[in-house]
């Protein structure tokens, strides 16, 4: 929507505008940093601001060229999980990737220059959405013509591979897994899941390890099973043999540096790692913490009574009342009120549409049914919204009315 970008709290309800640099132009996007210290804000005329996150305080800007005096307009800003690396995708089909430690280093009204431009320079393909690896070390962008993923190493910049999904289909967006070498693309509401091919290797080995391309005799060594080797010489000790007598653990867990996020680094390692989820077991017991059935005694009149009169009153208890969604309306000014939400597709005034002047196509017993389905129209966003709130009762819903 064609307005400032909005920080807020989801713990007090709280919003702050951000500011922009010229107030005629709102098409802004946003995003964080990677430890979401700074929010980097771009628009359509090619500027850059980077924000302090408490403070809204401007710390570092600069403006996007096309090499002249020409801007272009921001369309995404994505940072990298690992370093301080970000891309930015513009209008002009150029992918630039910048360092965030060099933009902070310039301050405002800086000149930094690319660290990598990307593009496709045979079709001039314009891009719809674009990520970085896992590891930060690749990236990757979708066509906005075709189903169609480009993947470029990040240090040198030079195209790894193209991989072209559905025909007749146009991407929506992609993401890759934060671990593994696999990509997910969606085109058409199809999923398309990109991995490498596992390639299968069921040949031999001998026992020291060693793959053996044919069979091979083993010859035995005349004194390969004795118990003490009389023939054996005393070998000096070197540094090798003092390595092995050293004892190896096997019981500490150390982490593995490919699978790990620069995000982890101020957590405590010997912090409680658990699921927030309860598990769901498909034949529950009656009382699974009771004792068995034959440590059980044989109860009197009374105790069955009993038990009894509490089955009625869990019976006649009624369900818990589920928690009411909480919703936080931000009001902003000078955004108009008939503009079309970019995810609904629906008019924020409904009273101010035009009606269409004329009886609509068709016979004249047609009326009551056109007028049916209008009225159905308009009940279709209050059932939308109801849904929301009841399936996603735990989450705030923020709610942009025009002031």
């Amino acid at each position: 929507m064609k307005s400032a970008p909005v920080l807020l709290t989801l713990s007090d309800s709280k919003h702050v505008v951000l500011p922009v640099d010229d107030d005629s132009d709102l098409n802004v996007v946003a995003a964080f940093d990677r430890r979401g210290e700074y929010i980097y804000t771009g628009n359509a005329k090619g500027k850059i601001l980077v924000l302090k996150t408490n403070t809204q305080e401007l710390v570092a800007s600069f403006r996007v060229t096309t090499g002249t005096s020409n801007t272009t307009a921001i369309k995404s800003i994505e940072f990298a999980r690992k370093g301080s690396c970000f891309l930015i995708n513009t209008a002009d089909r150029i992918i630039r990737v910048y360092d965030g430690r060099e933009i902070l280093t310039c301050g405002k009204d800086g000149e930094p220059e690319p660290m990598q431009k990307l593009q496709d320079l045979v079709n001039r393909t314009p891009w719809k959405r674009c990520c970085f690896s896992g590891d930060g070390e690749y990236i990757v962008a979708g066509s906005a013509r075709q189903h169609a993923l480009y993947i470029w190493e990040k240090s040198i910049g030079n195209l790894v591979k193209i991989l072209h999904g559905t025909r007749g289909e146009l991407l929506l967006d992609v993401a890759w897994h934060p671990v593994r070498p696999i990509i997910a693309s969606i085109s058409s509401g199809v999923v398309s899941i990109w991995a490498q091919n596992q390639v299968e290797n069921w040949s031999a080995f001998a026992p020291d390890f060693k793959e053996l391309d044919e069979n091979v005799e083993y010859e035995e060594r005349e004194s390969e099973f004795d118990i003490e080797d009389e023939d054996k010489s005393e070998p000096e000790q070197t540094g090798g043999d003092l390595a092995e007598d050293e004892e190896v653990d096997v019981t500490s867990v150390d982490p593995i540096v490919a699978f790990c996020s620069s995000d982890e680094e101020l957590e405590d390692s010997r912090a409680l790692l658990y699921l927030p989820i309860a598990p769901e077991v498909e034949d529950p017991e009656e009382n699974p913490y009771g004792p068995p059935p034959d440590a059980q005694t044989q109860g009197g009149a009374n105790e069955e009574a009993a038990a009894g009169d509490k089955k009625q009153k869990q019976s006649g208890t009624e369900a818990p009342v589920k928690k009411k969604a909480r919703t936080t309306t931000i009001e902003l000014q000078g955004v108009p009120s008939d503009e079309v939400h970019p995810l609904l597709g629906v008019k924020g005034d409904s009273k101010s549409k035009k009606k269409t002047a004329g009886r609509p196509k068709g016979s004249k017993g047609k009326d009551k049914e056109f007028v049916r389905s209008k009225s159905f129209r308009d009940r279709a966003f209050p059932w939308r919204e109801l849904t929301l709130s009841q399936t996603l009762s735990d989450t705030p819903i923020i709610r942009v009315c025009a002031g």
